[in-house]
């Protein structure tokens, strides 16, 4: 079982987000800020993480960032999660760091899709 970590303010998002991860049989921690995240990311070690953009403080993206030059949490696969889907959203996540761009609304099916085609990827780029 994988376990996941979601980094969401919104709480109607994160409880539906939540609902789709464990039905599918993952192991799951939900934080509400990319300072919460990196805590949990840091002594929890997860496969993956689900990234919200927009959040309080630390945008996803930054949060990203760290985490990907971290040598010891770089292989850790993101999806960023965003109502923003305008023209060079998902490039700019992508070029963050994210492994993986999913838009708000989430449709659970392509979401459960874009995650186990990120989890099924060899991690890192090469050097």
């Amino acid at each position: 079982m994988s376990k996941i970590v979601v980094v969401e303010d919104n709480n109607m998002n994160m409880k539906l987000i939540q609902c789709i991860l464990e039905h599918a049989g993952y192991s799951i921690r939900c934080v509400q800020t990319a300072e919460e995240g990196m805590e949990l990311i840091r002594s929890d070690k997860p496969e993956a993480i689900i990234m919200d953009i927009h959040l309080p403080g630390m945008d996803g993206l930054e949060a990203t960032r760290i985490i990907k030059a971290d040598p010891l949490l770089k292989d850790i696969k993101i999806m960023a999660l965003t109502a923003s889907a305008m023209a060079g959203d998902a490039e700019r996540a992508i070029n963050a760091g994210c492994d993986a761009y999913v838009s708000k609304p989430v449709r659970y099916k392509n979401f459960l899709e874009v995650l186990n085609y990120m989890l099924t990827q060899p991690s890192g780029k090469p050097d």
